[in-house]
Protein backbone atom coordinates (compact mmCIF):
# COMPACT_ATOMS: atom_id res chain seq x y z
CA UNK A 1 0.00 0.00 0.00
CA UNK A 2 1.01 3.88 -0.58
CA UNK A 3 -0.10 6.41 0.81
CA UNK A 4 -0.10 10.23 0.14
CA UNK A 5 0.21 12.32 3.17
CA UNK A 6 0.17 16.37 3.09
CA UNK A 7 -1.11 18.72 5.14
CA UNK A 8 -1.61 22.81 6.15
CA UNK A 9 -3.33 23.35 2.84
CA UNK A 10 -3.89 26.46 4.55
CA UNK A 11 -6.68 27.61 1.49
CA UNK A 12 -7.39 31.30 2.20
CA UNK A 13 -9.95 32.00 -1.06
CA UNK A 14 -6.42 33.50 -2.59
CA UNK A 15 -4.35 32.19 -5.60
CA UNK A 16 -1.36 31.56 -3.73
CA UNK A 17 -2.90 28.48 -1.74
CA UNK A 18 -4.65 27.31 -4.25
CA UNK A 19 -2.17 27.18 -6.94
CA UNK A 20 -0.24 25.06 -4.38
CA UNK A 21 -2.72 22.86 -3.82
CA UNK A 22 -3.56 22.20 -7.15
CA UNK A 23 -0.16 21.55 -8.11
CA UNK A 24 0.28 18.64 -5.38
CA UNK A 25 -3.04 17.29 -5.99
CA UNK A 26 -1.90 17.52 -9.57
CA UNK A 27 1.41 15.29 -9.35
CA UNK A 28 -0.74 12.95 -6.97
CA UNK A 29 -3.17 12.94 -10.31
CA UNK A 30 -0.57 10.75 -11.86
CA UNK A 31 -0.04 8.62 -8.86
CA UNK A 32 -1.99 5.33 -8.38
CA UNK A 33 -1.65 5.56 -4.67
CA UNK A 34 -4.35 4.16 -2.38
CA UNK A 35 -5.41 6.87 -0.16
CA UNK A 36 -4.33 10.66 0.79
CA UNK A 37 -4.15 11.69 4.00
CA UNK A 38 -4.54 15.34 4.93
CA UNK A 39 -3.48 15.64 8.47
CA UNK A 40 -5.33 18.83 8.71
CA UNK A 41 -5.03 23.04 8.57
CA UNK A 42 -7.76 22.41 5.50
CA UNK A 43 -8.41 26.21 6.16
CA UNK A 44 -6.62 29.01 7.08
CA UNK A 45 -9.97 31.08 8.42
CA UNK A 46 -12.34 28.09 8.89
CA UNK A 47 -14.68 29.77 6.64
CA UNK A 48 -17.51 27.96 4.05
CA UNK A 49 -15.78 29.45 0.71
CA UNK A 50 -12.47 27.81 1.80
CA UNK A 51 -13.68 24.17 2.57
CA UNK A 52 -15.79 24.36 -0.55
CA UNK A 53 -12.61 25.22 -2.36
CA UNK A 54 -10.63 22.15 -0.78
CA UNK A 55 -13.68 20.38 -1.74
CA UNK A 56 -13.10 21.19 -5.33
CA UNK A 57 -9.17 20.49 -5.17
CA UNK A 58 -8.49 17.61 -2.92
CA UNK A 59 -9.98 14.84 -5.89
CA UNK A 60 -8.76 11.62 -6.18
CA UNK A 61 -9.43 8.31 -7.73
CA UNK A 62 -8.29 7.19 -4.16
CA UNK A 63 -10.32 7.72 -0.36
CA UNK A 64 -8.98 11.40 0.30
CA UNK A 65 -9.22 11.01 4.35
CA UNK A 66 -9.38 14.07 5.92
CA UNK A 67 -8.92 15.64 9.94
CA UNK A 68 -9.10 18.95 11.60
CA UNK A 69 -6.30 21.43 12.49
CA UNK A 70 -6.61 24.30 14.67
CA UNK A 71 -7.11 26.69 12.00
CA UNK A 72 -10.60 24.61 10.67
CA UNK A 73 -13.75 24.98 12.65
CA UNK A 74 -15.67 21.98 13.07
CA UNK A 75 -18.95 23.07 11.92
CA UNK A 76 -17.90 24.75 8.28
CA UNK A 77 -15.14 21.66 8.49
CA UNK A 78 -18.09 18.83 8.80
CA UNK A 79 -20.45 20.66 5.89
CA UNK A 80 -18.10 21.39 3.57
CA UNK A 81 -15.65 18.41 3.87
CA UNK A 82 -17.43 15.36 5.39
CA UNK A 83 -21.39 16.22 3.85
CA UNK A 84 -22.03 16.24 7.69
CA UNK A 85 -24.99 18.82 9.49
CA UNK A 86 -23.41 21.43 10.93
CA UNK A 87 -21.61 20.63 14.80
CA UNK A 88 -19.11 21.61 17.03
CA UNK A 89 -18.89 18.34 18.18
CA UNK A 90 -15.54 16.42 17.86
CA UNK A 91 -14.37 14.82 14.36
CA UNK A 92 -12.96 11.44 15.21
CA UNK A 93 -13.52 9.36 11.92
CA UNK A 94 -12.53 5.89 11.12
CA UNK A 95 -11.93 4.11 7.67
CA UNK A 96 -10.69 1.47 6.20
CA UNK A 97 -8.98 1.04 2.65
CA UNK A 98 -7.71 -2.37 1.43
CA UNK A 99 -8.14 -3.71 4.54
CA UNK A 100 -6.15 -1.25 6.10
CA UNK A 101 -7.87 0.72 9.05
CA UNK A 102 -6.87 4.43 9.19
CA UNK A 103 -7.89 6.21 12.74
CA UNK A 104 -8.16 10.23 12.35
CA UNK A 105 -8.45 11.96 15.75
CA UNK A 106 -9.71 15.89 16.56
CA UNK A 107 -6.82 17.15 18.19
CA UNK A 108 -8.07 20.75 18.24
CA UNK A 109 -8.78 23.04 20.74
CA UNK A 110 -11.00 25.65 19.55
CA UNK A 111 -9.88 28.72 20.05
CA UNK A 112 -6.16 27.60 20.83
CA UNK A 113 -3.65 26.57 18.62
CA UNK A 114 -2.33 23.82 21.02
CA UNK A 115 -3.68 20.51 20.52
CA UNK A 116 -5.14 18.08 22.80
CA UNK A 117 -6.79 14.28 22.40
CA UNK A 118 -10.01 14.51 24.43
CA UNK A 119 -11.21 11.64 26.85
CA UNK A 120 -13.46 10.83 24.51
CA UNK A 121 -11.75 10.79 21.20
CA UNK A 122 -9.17 8.78 23.25
CA UNK A 123 -11.93 6.05 24.43
CA UNK A 124 -13.19 6.26 20.38
CA UNK A 125 -9.66 5.73 19.30
CA UNK A 126 -8.78 2.22 22.00
CA UNK A 127 -12.30 0.90 20.79
CA UNK A 128 -11.88 1.06 17.12
CA UNK A 129 -8.29 0.15 17.15
CA UNK A 130 -9.75 -3.04 19.05
CA UNK A 131 -12.00 -3.86 16.32
CA UNK A 132 -9.76 -6.04 14.47
CA UNK A 133 -5.61 -6.94 13.75
CA UNK A 134 -4.94 -5.68 10.61
CA UNK A 135 -2.65 -2.83 10.27
CA UNK A 136 -3.56 0.67 10.93
CA UNK A 137 -2.82 4.32 11.11
CA UNK A 138 -3.74 7.01 13.61
CA UNK A 139 -4.18 10.67 12.14
CA UNK A 140 -4.49 13.72 13.85
CA UNK A 141 -3.06 17.32 13.45
CA UNK A 142 -0.95 18.46 16.23
CA UNK A 143 2.23 15.80 17.15
CA UNK A 144 2.52 14.63 20.71
CA UNK A 145 6.24 15.22 20.97
CA UNK A 146 8.72 18.10 20.63
CA UNK A 147 10.36 18.36 17.27
CA UNK A 148 12.94 20.51 17.64
CA UNK A 149 10.82 24.07 16.15
CA UNK A 150 10.45 25.96 19.25
CA UNK A 151 7.69 28.07 18.37
CA UNK A 152 5.44 24.97 17.28
CA UNK A 153 6.60 22.82 20.15
CA UNK A 154 5.07 24.86 22.34
CA UNK A 155 1.84 24.32 20.78
CA UNK A 156 2.29 20.83 20.32
CA UNK A 157 -0.18 17.89 21.28
CA UNK A 158 -0.63 17.74 25.32
CA UNK A 159 -1.41 14.68 27.52
CA UNK A 160 0.35 12.52 25.77
CA UNK A 161 0.93 9.53 28.26
CA UNK A 162 -2.76 9.30 27.94
CA UNK A 163 -2.19 8.23 24.00
CA UNK A 164 0.82 6.16 24.92
CA UNK A 165 -1.35 4.05 26.87
CA UNK A 166 -3.87 3.40 24.03
CA UNK A 167 -1.10 2.46 21.90
CA UNK A 168 0.37 0.47 24.56
CA UNK A 169 -2.67 -1.52 23.68
CA UNK A 170 -2.71 -1.59 19.83
CA UNK A 171 0.36 -3.37 18.37
CA UNK A 172 -1.37 -3.05 15.16
CA UNK A 173 -0.78 0.53 14.76
CA UNK A 174 1.91 0.70 11.94
CA UNK A 175 2.55 4.62 12.56
CA UNK A 176 1.41 7.70 13.65
CA UNK A 177 0.36 10.71 10.92
CA UNK A 178 0.57 14.23 11.90
CA UNK A 179 0.84 17.72 10.74
CA UNK A 180 1.01 21.42 11.85
CA UNK A 181 5.17 21.63 12.00
CA UNK A 182 5.18 23.09 8.29
CA UNK A 183 8.18 20.40 8.01
CA UNK A 184 8.60 17.04 6.82
CA UNK A 185 9.94 15.11 9.81
CA UNK A 186 10.30 11.71 11.13
CA UNK A 187 10.46 10.19 15.08
CA UNK A 188 9.03 7.81 17.42
CA UNK A 189 6.65 7.82 19.96
CA UNK A 190 5.51 5.76 22.43
CA UNK A 191 7.80 3.30 20.31
CA UNK A 192 5.76 3.66 17.31
CA UNK A 193 6.64 5.31 14.22
CA UNK A 194 5.69 9.15 13.56
CA UNK A 195 5.46 10.30 10.35
CA UNK A 196 4.75 14.65 10.00
CA UNK A 197 3.89 15.51 6.93
CA UNK A 198 5.51 19.01 5.35
CA UNK A 199 3.15 22.01 5.16
CA UNK A 200 1.64 22.85 1.52
CA UNK A 201 1.61 26.85 1.91
CA UNK A 202 4.81 26.68 3.64
CA UNK A 203 7.33 25.37 5.39
CA UNK A 204 9.39 25.78 8.43
CA UNK A 205 12.71 26.29 9.64
CA UNK A 206 15.21 24.67 12.26
CA UNK A 207 17.05 27.43 14.72
CA UNK A 208 20.26 26.58 13.07
CA UNK A 209 18.77 28.00 9.96
CA UNK A 210 18.54 31.73 8.58
CA UNK A 211 15.20 33.36 9.63
CA UNK A 212 14.18 30.71 12.34
CA UNK A 213 13.98 33.71 15.16
CA UNK A 214 10.92 35.81 13.51
CA UNK A 215 7.59 35.26 16.13
CA UNK A 216 4.73 34.58 15.06
CA UNK A 217 3.33 38.59 14.22
CA UNK A 218 6.72 38.72 11.68
CA UNK A 219 5.26 35.40 10.14
CA UNK A 220 6.90 32.26 12.15
CA UNK A 221 9.80 30.46 11.38
CA UNK A 222 8.19 29.43 8.06
CA UNK A 223 9.50 29.70 4.80
CA UNK A 224 7.25 30.93 1.89
CA UNK A 225 9.77 30.40 -1.18
CA UNK A 226 10.16 26.66 -1.10
CA UNK A 227 7.94 24.92 -3.00
CA UNK A 228 5.28 22.46 -1.85
CA UNK A 229 5.85 19.30 -0.73
CA UNK A 230 4.63 16.33 0.82
CA UNK A 231 5.49 12.81 2.02
CA UNK A 232 4.27 8.80 0.51
CA UNK A 233 4.56 6.04 2.86
CA UNK A 234 4.94 2.59 1.99
CA UNK A 235 3.12 0.37 4.20
CA UNK A 236 5.26 -2.94 3.81
CA UNK A 237 3.45 -6.81 3.93
CA UNK A 238 5.59 -6.92 7.20
CA UNK A 239 4.37 -4.07 9.00
CA UNK A 240 7.26 -1.26 8.83
CA UNK A 241 6.97 1.97 7.26
CA UNK A 242 8.86 3.50 4.57
CA UNK A 243 8.30 7.09 4.16
CA UNK A 244 9.78 9.44 1.03
CA UNK A 245 9.69 13.34 0.94
CA UNK A 246 8.94 14.60 -2.25
CA UNK A 247 9.02 18.34 -3.92
CA UNK A 248 6.65 19.26 -6.51
CA UNK A 249 7.51 21.89 -8.65
CA UNK A 250 10.44 24.50 -7.69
Amino acid sequence: MIIAHLSDLHLDDGPRAEDRVAAVMAYLGGLAVDAVVVTGDIADHGAASEYARAAELLKHPAPVLVCPGNHDVRAAFRTGLLGLPASDDLIDVAREVGGVLFALCDSTIPGRGAGFLADSSLAWLDETLSGGDGPAFVAFHHPPVEVGVPLVDAIRQSGEDRLAAVLARHPRVAALLAGHVHTGASTTFAGVPLRIAPGVVSQSLLPVEPGAGRGWDEGGPLDYERPPSLLLHVLHDDGRVTSHHRIVGG
